[in-house]
């Protein structure tokens, strides 16, 4: 049994033993709130040495020293909320369940927090259809729907925060330990001011489902091999999805493709660190973007993914289920789905492979969302510090994800990968422009027409749905 492996069984063990504690302590404190934490430690009588005990002694040998407090936590408030209902609205109910001893600690922070601060809270779930313009419409009415609401950055940044409609709150979120700094600091910025929150440290994680088995018996050269050697790129990538196209009853028609999909512009942008557009500008004729834009041409235009059947949006997934596809691009909240409905395959995972002017593997999103406080809301930083004492734990886990990682992927490369992803998480803007017409621009690159001429016909209607949002 390897190192990890050992690692993976105390890990679970400990969960085991760390949950039955806490059980055993809420019976025995009657269910009452938590102890508070420890004040800082008192510097100790200078005493001599030689003058202690010798229980002194051994106890000083026998205790580890106490980790440091984190320095950027903030400092104890002291304030009364009235009673106040605080709303939380999201397109799901994010009432925290006690699923797992971090949320156990979390639930029992939150019962602290109310008794303390003279609050309670409530939970609304509002359906994603409509969501969008339910939100928007009681933000501009100057009547928010909650307290703490959760909003695309597509459809806030800067539509609402150009309006003044919601709190910078990058200067509560400096606890580091609790909130995602590249939430608050990189994605949801605007004019150097942050207005999007989150304590979840875990980023979206997509790349490349393979269909281990399939390749054993294809003969393939196992795909971790190229990221082991730095050799997962563009051109690997399509070279592998050929190999895997094969006619293996010589009936004259393939019967296993290397690639579910044909079109996959977003993560071929990404993947070289490329955007259709930057802020207020757009950004095709950028060298990177150009190159991303070649290469999701030629991906397209040679047929190298498995034809459409005439299916939906899910006929790529679809596909790779059958156990005759090698390779999907998809996310990791489907990797569950996938091992229920393949339980005869071994599902392998790997980055997407990287573009030539890429200096990582990167995931990305274009529809990115996070938690933001409307300005018509009354103190902000009341808020803030009780999201952030929520959420200030002592977490079981390694890592974001672990749980979700180790449960649903087999191999140890595969975990790493997918963590290495999530480290380079990018966030395409493109989605930001109701009038950009992205795909009438797709259509024509997967058509096959000229990336030059794709570029020079619609770089003035990119600017002008940019211009249309920013300059309105």
């Amino acid at each position: 049994m390897n190192r990890t492996m050992k690692n993976r069984k105390a890990f679970g063990l400990l969960s085991l033993i760390l949950m039955f504690a806490l059980l055993v302590s809420a019976c025995s404190s009657g269910g009452g709130a938590p102890a508070q934490p420890e004040a800082s430690a008192k510097t100790e009588a200078s005493a001599p040495a030689d003058e202690k005990t010798t229980d002194e002694s051994e106890a000083a040998e026998a205790e580890p020293a106490a980790e440091p407090a984190n320095a950027n936590s903030t400092p104890e408030m002291d304030f009364d909320m009235g009673g106040r209902t605080i709303k939380v609205v999201a397109w799901w109910d994010m009432q925290i369940e006690d699923n797992n001893p971090d949320n156990i600690q979390r639930i029992e922070n939150l019962e602290a927090l109310k008794k303390k601060h003279n609050f309670d809270i409530e939970y609304i779930s509002i359906d994603f259809g409509e969501y969008q313009e339910k939100v928007v419409a009681s933000l501009m009415a100057g009547e928010p729907l909650g307290d703490i609401v959760r909003l695309g950055k597509d459809y806030a940044i800067p539509a609402l925060t150009k309006q003044d409609l919601l709190w910078p709150i990058d200067e509560y979120t400096k606890n580091d330990k609790v909130f995602n700094q590249k939430t608050t600091n990189e994605y949801m910025q605007y004019e150097g001011r942050g207005y999007g929150f989150t304590e979840d440290q875990s980023s979206f994680i997509s790349g490349i489902f393979y269909n281990r088995t399939l390749m054993q018996e294809l003969g393939l050269k196992p795909l971790q091999e190229y990221v082991d050697e730095d050799d997962w790129n563009w051109d690997t990538f399509v070279k592998v999805a050929k190999e895997a196209n094969k006619d293996r009853n010589n009936d004259g028609k393939l019967d296993t493709w290397g690639l579910a999909q044909t079109s996959l512009i977003e993560p071929i942008l990404y993947s070289n660190e490329a955007s259709l557009t930057q802020e207020d500008k757009q950004n095709l004729e950028d060298p990177k973007t150009k190159a991303a834009l070649n290469f999701a041409s030629k991906l397209a235009t040679d047929k190298v993914g498995r034809p459409t059947e005439g299916g939906d949006w899910t006929e790529p997934s679809t596909f790779f289920r059958q156990g005759n596809t090698l390779m999907y691009s998809g996310a990791m909240y489907e990797i569950e789905g996938i091992k229920t409905d393949m339980p005869d395959y071994d599902i392998g995972f790997v980055p997407f492979p990287k573009g030539p002017d890429a200096t990582a593997y990167h995931s990305g999103e274009s529809r990115y969302q996070a938690l933001t406080i409307p300005k018509a809301v009354e103190n902000p930083e009341q808020l803030m510090y009780i999201w952030e004492k929520i959420n200030e734990i002592d977490s079981i886990y390694d890592y974001p994800e672990q749980s979700t990682l180790e449960t649903h992927l087999s191999d140890e490369a595969d975990i790493e990968n997918a963590r290495e992803v999530a480290k380079g998480m990018l966030v395409l803007d493109h989605n930001t422009f109701p009038s950009l017409p992205y795909w009438d621009f797709v259509g024509e690159l997967n058509d096959g027409v000229s990336v030059s001429t794709v570029i020079e016909k619609y770089k003035a209607t990119f600017q002008s749905a940019i211009d249309e949002v920013y300059k309105k």
